[in-house]
């Protein structure tokens, strides 16, 4: 038996093999292109990121999972087995798999259908679940036990997850549809409306990952190329990290208005253990320069960090696949 943890994010998917560690990482991101024979795929994953905003007029550019659910199960489909291709494991031997999904803290029952329904058109032989809390901590390789509450901070693309658990489950938790892709749309606005440049999504995650930054007096700067609104003529402009500042403090904000909402939730055991232990974040926004500490100083709460946050989830579920014990607690088989 093959056995994967699979994370499907709204911008990256991640694939962990126990005894291989994370085998795959590439876009949720599909190329179709319509025609008069009917729509066809033009590229995945990657290769289809990539021809975001540069793709024929017939070419449309999908994401089959949005804000965390999955929003077109026949594409997440056939991405899935494209992905696993790519990891030697062809249609014919994934009746051989078994398959951990990750999925949002507190997820309705629908959303788990409908990752049975693709695991089934995947012909997948077994399907088991966990929940990102978890499997982030773990990706933190922090030893989870029923008497030691870790507080969770997971903030993803098109979703955060906050939870505080303990190998007995979550004791205050919740996900809500914030996350780094607000802060990208938010950077094409402001490129509008103060540069009055357009520029597209790839555009926009490159600049909020080269100079986004919450250190004070950052000014790291860039250039960014994109479309004049004037003439609609090739245009770039310096853009520096105290410009774009404010677009991402005003979502990282509002997600800490959730966390301090789960810590009101908590005993005051737990909020005393978690003050000492401090907050665990992950997620692809973790890698945002001066995150941990403007967390740290806001919520007055250490925060811990991790050298490759946006893998923690999907790390941490291949080490429940791979314990008897984790996988006893915190995994729900189907």
């Amino acid at each position: 038996m093959i056995r994967l943890a699979v994370d499907i994010g709204s911008w990256v998917t991640k694939i962990y093999m126990p005894g291989c560690g994370v085998v795959l990482s590439e876009a949720t991101c599909v190329a179709v292109e319509t025609g008069e024979g009917g729509a066809v795929y033009k590229a995945m994953g990657d290769r289809a990121r990539a021809l975001s905003g540069k793709a024929a007029q017939n070419t449309h550019i999908l994401n089959p999972v949005k804000e965390g659910d999955i929003d077109r199960p026949d594409l997440l489909a056939d991405l899935l087995l494209y992905f696993f291709e790519k990891i030697e494991i062809p249609r014919r031997k994934t009746k051989n798999c078994e398959v951990m999904f990750v999925l949002p803290c507190g997820s309705k029952p629908e959303l788990r259908e409908k990752y049975l329904d693709v695991a089934e058109d995947c012909g997948i032989g077994r399907v088991c679940f966990t929940q990102t809390p978890f499997a982030a901590v773990l990706g933190h390789n922090v030893t989870l036990s029923q008497t030691s509450p870790v507080f969770s901070l997971d903030i993803g693309y098109g979703m955060t997850n906050i939870a505080v658990v303990s190998l007995d489950g979550i004791i205050a938790g919740l996900s809500v549809n914030l996350g780094g892709g607000n802060i990208d749309v938010d950077l094409i606005d402001y490129m509008a409306e103060e540069r009055h440049i357009r520029i597209g999504t790839l555009t926009a995650e490159r600049l909020k990952n080269t100079v986004g930054s919450l250190l004070e007096d950052d000014n790291k700067m860039t250039v960014v190329d994109g479309r004049s609104f004037e003439g609609g003529t090739p245009a770039s402009a310096a853009v520096n990290s105290s410009q774009i500042e404010g677009a991402i403090t005003l979502y990282v904000d509002k997600i800490l208005e959730y966390v301090t909402l789960v810590m009101s939730r908590l005993p005051a055991e737990v909020a005393s253990s978690v003050m000492h232990g401090g907050i665990y974040l992950s997620g692809g926004l973790g890698k945002l320069d001066g995150i941990a500490g403007y967390i740290s100083k806001k919520l007055g709460v250490p925060v811990n960090e991790s050298e490759e946050p946006a893998l923690c989830s999907v790390i941490g579920a291949g080490m429940i696949m791979s314990s008897e014990y984790l996988f006893a607690a915190l995994a729900t088989a189907n």
